[in-house]
């Protein structure tokens, strides 16, 4: 099978294309054949050597697939269309992927595989901290910043599926894209200082920590949640610092890959109450190019590489 490896930490340029063997399920997994791969910007990071956690190149990178299983599982059997992210060693930037059966679930009706390979990380990362550790309910406030981005957008409308008032961070040219996902209020963070303007929050969702994080603390009821997922990044012991002294709940939450929770998200996708948004589709063989475009932080909505047509 053709899959995107790398021997050397680097820029995009290390992206190459290789010949390998097919990956051979362990117990519990099924092998599935990948029709369309998201991009994430946890992608390019290891391949830049930002997570060095999951070891050293060789290797193939990706979480998010969508395809079709080609083995017989206990879930799922030959010709099931589905999705669901995976964790290092295996990469989902590859023809062929093993994945364990409780991290897919069945392709929403209606969805395609590019967007439904678009869904995974980034909906788990916006669902699990929202409705799993704050318990977002109807009439809460929620802040979502960088709410045009491929974790923001998501996590706009799930928090609108669940009755919440959103108010989102983003330049003004996405203040209509936003608008249209049902986003309530809007700031455009490099005009308004977001800490003065948002006020009375009870839940905060932050991909971009640094200094986002002490001032996303002043927002917040006494009773707020400030959750950070960006999952790396700059050092948060001010933040943590701050909210003790406030007496806040702060998080620092990374996603679960759970084929339960994409069932419950793909059920949102099929009663229209959530859509995801594909900025570009690439071959796979454009994995280089697709990183260059993710680490520029402008785009709207998520990549996909297409591995099969």
């Amino acid at each position: 099978m053709e899959a995107i490896s790398q021997r050397v930490f680097g820029g995009p340029e290390v992206l190459e294309v290789i010949e390998t063997d097919q990956p051979v399920p362990g117990p519990g997994e099924v092998l599935v054949r990948v029709h369309a791969a998201g991009v994430n910007p946890a992608d390019w990071k290891r391949r830049s050597g930002m997570l060095r956690r999951f070891g050293e190149p060789p290797f193939t990178i990706g979480l998010d697939l969508s395809g079709v299983v080609a083995s017989s599982g206990t879930r799922f059997q030959p010709g099931d269309e589905v999705f669901g992210a995976v964790r290092p060693p295996s990469g989902s930037y590859a023809e062929y992927v093993t994945v364990p059966e409780d991290s897919l679930a069945l392709i929403p009706s209606g969805l395609d595989f590019v967007h439904a390979a678009a869904l995974p990380t980034t909906a788990l990362t916006a669902w699990q901290p929202l409705a799993r550790v704050a318990s977002l309910d109807a009439g809460q406030r929620v802040l979502i910043h960088a709410a045009a981005g491929g974790i923001g957008h998501l996590a706009v409308q799930i928090a609108k599926a669940r009755g919440a008032y959103v108010i989102g961070t983003a330049r003004q040219h996405k203040h209509d894209f936003l608008r249209g996902l049902g986003a309530d209020e809007l700031i455009d963070y490099t005009t308004t200082d977001f800490a003065t303007a948002a006020r009375d929050i009870d839940v905060v969702l932050d991909p971009i920590s640094g200094e986002y994080g002490p001032r996303s603390l002043d927002t917040l009821t006494p009773n707020g949640i400030l959750l950070d997922v960006r999952g790396t990044g700059p050092d948060r012991e001010a933040t943590r610092a701050k909210a003790a002294t406030l007496g806040l709940r702060y998080v620092e939450f990374g996603f679960t890959p759970s084929g339960a929770d994409l069932a419950e998200i793909g059920s949102l996708v099929t009663h229209g109450a959530l859509r995801v948004v594909v900025d570009q589709t690439l071959p796979l063989a454009e994995a280089a190019k697709a990183h260059e475009l993710s680490e520029t932080g402008r785009v709207a909505g998520k990549i996909v590489l297409t591995v099969r047509p």
